[in-house]
């Protein structure tokens, strides 16, 4: 395939896989972190325990981290053609990505809380900060790099995830490097198309780490 036709259908490819993983992220986002939270608001050691709830909670997340995201994007056919108006295609996939990821985005959150200094939460504790009060302006400024860094690797394993999402008809560069490139034994297209997603990783990770760097106020 010749380069004026390699590059339109690379562009293509990741504009699918950013409008994919894009809003999956935020959405799991929205999911996941006041899940996450909740863990650890209501853990044993929590500032409102809640034991029932919490393991409720756990087997739940850890239920849904534990299913492979090509089964779970299988056996979500039915719920997917409910909520999205159809099972395939690249929105479509937004759906099943998204349930895949915020119990994932879960424990990444309350692993970056449980990083928290204890002391500073019982310093205010002492001054008689409410639990919200608490959340927002204690638990969540202290774990802000953590949490940052966390984003990014959630980013990361969705961005990975939307390569198998051509299997339900979702676009990107992975379904492009899969489908139009490996089945079709056109070796330049897979490259190309496997060379732009780790590219995107690299750009994902690396400013990740320059945000989390510049946020952390513990190394400065």
């Amino acid at each position: 395939m010749s380069w004026d036709q390699l590059w339109p259908l690379v562009l293509d490819g990741l504009w699918d896989t950013l409008y994919m993983t894009i809003p999956s992220t935020i959405l799991s986002y929205l999911i996941g972190m006041p899940l996450g939270l909740l863990l650890v608001v209501t853990a044993k050691s929590g500032i409102r325990p809640l034991p029932k709830l919490n393991a409720v909670l756990g087997v739940i997340i850890n239920f849904l981290r534990s299913i492979p995201f090509i089964i779970l994007l299988a056996m979500l056919f039915p719920v997917t053609r409910a909520v999205m108006g159809r099972a395939i295609g690249t929105q479509a996939v937004i759906f099943p990505l998204v349930i895949s990821a915020f119990p994932y985005v879960a424990r990444m959150v309350e692993g970056s809380i449980l990083e928290v200094d204890r002391g500073v939460i019982e310093a205010a504790q002492s001054l008689g900060s409410t639990d919200l009060q608490l959340i927002l302006k204690v638990l969540i400024p202290e774990a802000l790099p953590s949490l940052l860094n966390g984003a990014a690797i959630v980013t990361v394993t969705i961005l990975g995830y939307t390569a198998m999402a051509s299997a339900a008809g979702g676009g990107g560069l992975g379904a492009i490097a899969i489908t139009k490139g490996l089945n079709l034994r056109k070796l330049d297209v897979m490259y190309v198309a496997a060379i732009a997603l780790v590219i995107l990783v690299q750009i994902i990770t690396i400013s990740g780490n320059h945000i989390t760097k510049k946020m952390d106020h513990r190394k400065r």
